[in-house]
């Protein structure tokens, strides 16, 4: 009641301010007449002005006075406000209609109220208002207007039940200015709820209706399609279509695409197709496929291409047809890797049984092209297994012997090769190639004694006279490694009769194995055959001779002095001094050997410029110990003391020691120092109880203090040292026990009397000789722990006779069997240290490296490798895993660049584990410099050249996956990582898989409208 009062207020100011007004206004009745008249015209902007200054006028007193007029001027100023959609007038409309007591205009109000509802789409409160209304109290027009606005009101809330009998109702009344809008959506009903015939019908009639002419043809359209008269319906859409004046024209191009589609008229209901989605509506799954699939009917590869790789995704027969066909697209373009993704996509897709048969063929044959032979295996076993009558089933087949054959894969080749019963022709061909393979793999892998089974497997096999000279080149490499050196030497010479003129594999060359068969000579202390050997790798050589020339040179003149031809190993020794080779140091001392022959004083004038011209060389501890060994032999024994002392004191090789302290208690004793002689006794001892040396050093104190008869002395001197006399019956007789049933094979009884042997002398004279005898036992009966301890043990006690060959085995044992990186690692530093021969030496190195590879000591290996690679013979292995180590060091100090040049250098040197990680490193720096294209390149090499070693080719797929995902080709990254988690079965590399695979999924709906809309 408040803004009631309020705007009469307002309109009674706004009278007064008039300063004029004509005569028709103050005329009450003529007012009143006029603006009824403008009301029942329907102008009600013209008659609501006169209605409110009316209403401003009103007196309290008019209420009795003029109640008719009262009443009626508030009534049709409220009506002529809701007309004009003023919001208050419908507060104050609710407010009479609550306070009078005028129940026909009540009525009317109710509906003029809902009308005002009804225009502002609050069409819950229309209803509610229009349900209060008595339609007798409207009039005719209004009563029709009523019935299509209540329609209407039900028909937006989708209450088409009510609003139905009400549409009907207006639509047949002739009179209805809303007969037509009634007819629409009364057809519209009709159309929604199926009922086709009835629903045409309605349409037909507003078909030319102006308002409708526009709307109707898609309804018309879509009825005649959905009830089989497709023929009709194209006619009549083309025939809407070209007055292109239709308002649904992108639907009517929607439906004519998919019945064109429908007839196979794909070249028609591509344009329509394409209108459709150049009008920038939405497109659905099923909308791309079909212009996808006429695009690909008409060879538009590329579009089509395009279109079908946004249906991905989704388990259903739309995507894996969608897949099929993209897959046949990118074939049909040459584009095979994108192909082979397609087919996977449809090959994990089981909505037809059919499509996904070829389509897992399909995916093998490309794999196998586009060189991944491991993925080609596993798919084509699989497809085998999977589809026994299948139609492929012969090809598969024929497609699985090419694999094996192109295949660096030989670890699972030789489990499918040993796996048929009866090989055929084609597979017998390969298995030369796959053993061979394989046992070079195992080779550089250092698993000598199963390479070598595998070498003789591959000689054995029909058909391999490809790999008989390398085979049999490797078989001699192998057993010069294991000691084995007649074995060594056949097997060269074999190689040596096979050898056709062909380069050879690696190492396996023709000169190498000429210089292999050299060293084997002479090993053996052949020094002719060796020499003839040596002649085959060098005859003239040049200051820039390579490194195995240079060897085979200085080899050459040992064999000529070791034969006692001086002269021509002078001539050849001083030619290498002159070409300042590396060995010019060894060349001088040799030289001096040389001179010694004839005059012991020339011989030491010459060794003693080995270390002014040579201050560097690690001869100085064999220079050294020969000009003492020189005086010793001439009886001049003070001239020797201080070449021993530079021996014991300045050398690394602690092999020599004992020897330089012995023959330095001998020197002294031989000029009558006996102290000192006794000293030096002590030293060998104490330092070195185990080496061979002792037992001479005892002896010889022994003397001293018999020849000073001081015997009594002896046996304190000998206890103050750890030797007990007393003990040393009992001590003996326990070991003789147990070496007579080692000797008589009784190896069970021995290994128990050695034990026993040592618990009870765990400082025993022998205790040196019962671990390692012990020890060989265990390694015989490949008990790898025990023998590992045993070796230890006698490893611990060097210099003795036993320990080059026990740091060695027990080196190897924790190496390669226990995997005791750390422990190997201890004994390998000690054979480079302590080992006599320069191959134990070599081997000490490479172990060492190896184990600091394993442990990623990467300083330490860097620091291990560059002295190994200052080693004039080593082998490509070793160079491989210095390179390798060299790789990691910078790697790991962010030099990116330094780090590839070293794996580079790795990948021509090797082909075992090493070379798979390099290659997959490469890949890897080229990734991190974001170079993409070179980086897959380098993947793809990983995966085509590395089959053998799981781990870094699924390595490399997740780097690709990664390359494509950054490169934003999800199509191509989630194909890379699903088929890491189809096919491998290295948990963490599949969980990976997983993670990488989600993050590309989420990324593509990310960039996807047709997921996006789909999702939604």
């Amino acid at each position: 009641m408040k803004r009631l009062i309020g705007l009469l207020c307002m309109f009674l100011w706004a009278l007064v301010s008039q300063s004029q007004q004509t005569r028709f206004m103050l005329d009450p009745e003529g007012e009143f007449k006029q603006a009824k008249e403008f009301y029942q015209r329907g102008e009600y902007a013209l008659a609501y002005p006169i209605f409110l200054q009316m209403r401003a006028r009103l007196r309290e007193s008019d209420k009795s006075n003029q109640p008719i007029l009262y009443q009626e001027v508030i009534y049709y100023q409220l009506v002529c406000a809701l007309k004009l959609g003023d919001k208050g007038a419908a507060e104050e409309a609710q407010e009479l209609i609550d306070l009078s007591d005028h129940q026909s205009r009540i009525e009317q109000m109710y509906f003029h109220l809902a009308q005002y509802h009804f225009q502002q789409q609050s069409y819950l409160q229309a209803l509610n208002l229009f349900e209060k209304c008595n339609p007798a109290q409207l009039s005719y027009e209004e009563a029709l207007q009523m019935n299509f606005q209540q329609a209407y009101a039900y028909f937006s809330l989708k209450r088409y039940a009510e609003a139905k009998p009400l549409l009907d109702k207006v639509r047949n009344n002739s009179n209805a200015k809303n007969q037509a809008d009634a007819q629409y959506y009364y057809a519209f009903i009709l159309f929604s709820e199926g009922k086709y015939a009835e629903a045409l019908d309605g349409f037909k009639r507003i078909e030319s209706d102006p308002a409708y002419a526009d709307v109707v043809p898609f309804y018309i359209a879509t009825i005649l399609y959905n009830t089989g008269e497709q023929e009709k319906a194209l006619t009549y859409m083309d025939e809407k279509l070209r007055a292109s004046n239709v308002q649904h024209s992108a639907a009517l191009h929607q439906l004519a695409g998919h019945a064109w589609f429908s007839k196979k008229n794909y070249e028609k209901a591509l344009g329509h197709l394409e209108s459709y989605a150049a009008s920038g509506a939405s497109l659905t799954r099923q909308d791309l496929y079909e212009i996808s699939y006429c695009q690909y009917n008409v060879k538009a590869y590329p579009k089509a291409i395009e279109g079908f790789k946004q249906l991905t995704e989704g388990d259903d027969s739309l995507s894996q047809h969608a897949m099929y066909l993209l897959g046949d697209a990118y074939l049909k373009t040459g584009q095979k890797a994108n192909a082979r993704n397609a087919f996977l996509f449809c090959a994990t897709n089981s909505a037809n049984p059919t499509q996904k048969e070829i389509s897992q063929f399909q995916y093998a044959k490309l794999s196998h092209e586009l060189k991944f032979p491991d993925i080609a295996q596993s798919t084509l076993e699989q497809f085998l297994k999977d589809y026994p009558q299948s139609t492929y089933q012969k090809e598969a087949r024929e497609l699985l012997v090419a694999v094996l054959a192109g295949t660096s894969n030989y670890k699972d080749a030789l489990v499918l090769l040993e796996s048929i019963q009866q090989p055929s022709a084609t597979v017998q061909q390969l298995m030369p190639r796959v053993y061979f393979g394989r046992a070079c793999e195992l080779m550089n892998d250092g698993l000598l004694i199963s390479a070598d089974a595998l070498f003789d497997k591959a000689l054995a096999a029909p058909q391999q006279a490809a790999i008989a000279a390398p085979a049999s080149f490797w078989k001699g490499e192998i057993a010069y490694r294991l000691n084995k050196t007649d074995d060594a030497q056949r097997w060269w010479l074999q190689y040596l009769d096979l050898y056709t003129g062909q380069p050879g594999l690696g190492d396996a060359q023709w000169m190498h194995a000429h210089y292999n068969l050299g060293y084997a000579y002479f090993r053996k202390e052949n020094f002719p055959l060796a020499l003839k050997q040596f002649e085959q790798v060098v005859r003239q050589p040049k200051a820039n001779s390579s490194s195995i020339e240079q060897d085979a040179w200085l080899r050459l003149a040992d064999c000529h002095y070791m034969s006692r031809n001086f002269s021509k190993a002078l001539e050849m020794y001083e030619q290498v001094i002159r070409y300042a080779w590396p060995a010019a140091d060894y060349a001088t001392f040799q030289k001096a050997m040389v001179a010694g022959v004839n005059s012991s004083a020339d011989k030491i004038k010459l060794l003693q410029s080995v270390e002014r011209q040579f201050p560097n060389s690690g001869l100085q501890q064999e220079v050294n110990m020969e000009i003492a060994n020189t005086y010793l032999s001439d009886e001049q024994f003070s001239k020797s003391i201080p070449y021993l002392q530079k021996a014991v004191n300045q050398g690394t090789n602690e092999s020599v020691k004992p020897k330089a302290l012995l023959k330095l208690g001998i020197a002294y004793y031989n000029i009558d120092q006996n102290e000192k002689a006794l000293d030096q006794y002590k030293q060998v001892l104490t330092q070195y109880p185990n080496a061979q040396e002792s037992e001479d050093a005892l002896d010889n104190a022994k003397s001293i203090f018999i020849e000073e008869g001081k015997s009594s002395e002896y046996v304190r001197f000998a206890r103050g040292i750890g030797k007990d006399i007393s003990q040393a019956t009992e001590d003996s007789l326990a070991y003789t026990e147990a070496e007579l049933r080692f000797s008589n094979g009784d190896f069970p009884g021995a290994v128990a009397k050695f034990t026993d042997y040592l618990n009870r002398f765990p400082a025993g004279n022998r205790v040196v000789d019962a671990y390692y005898y012990r020890s060989e036992i265990y390694l015989n009966r490949k008990e790898w722990a025990p023998a590992a301890q045993g070796y230890q043990e006698v490893a611990n006690r060097v210099p003795n006779r036993f320990g080059e060959r026990s740091m060695l085995l027990a080196a190897r044992l924790n190496y390669f069997d226990l995997k005791q990186y750390q422990t190997a690692a201890t004994y390998y530093d000690k054979l480079q240290t302590f080992a006599a021969t320069q191959e134990n030496r070599l081997e000490g190195l490479r172990g060492l490296l190896r184990c600091q590879y394993q442990l990623q000591q990467w300083d330490s290996a860097a620091a291990t490798a560059a002295v190994l690679m200052k080693e004039k013979t080593i082998s490509n292995d070793d160079k491989a895993l210095s390179n390798m180590a060299l790789a990691k060091s910078a790697q790991v100090k962010n030099q990116s660049e330094t780090a590839m040049a070293y794996y580079r250098a790795v990948v021509p040197l090797q082909k075992g584990a090493y070379a798979a990680e390099a290659r997959y490193e490469i890949a890897a720096v080229l990734a991190d410099g974001r170079r993409w294209k070179e980086a897959e390149k380098a993947a793809f090499e990983t995966i085509q050249k590395s089959g053998s070693y799981e781990f870094w080719v699924v390595k490399s797929y997740l780097l690709l996956g990664d390359i494509y995902y950054e490169q934003k080709d999800y199509f191509n990254a989630k194909a890379t990582f699903r088929s890491v988690l189809d096919n491998t079965q290295l948990i963490d590399l599949k969980s990976e898989a997983g993670a990488k695979l989600q993050r590309v999924l989420e990324a593509e709906k990310a960039s996807n409208p047709v997921l996006k809309e789909n999702e939604n």
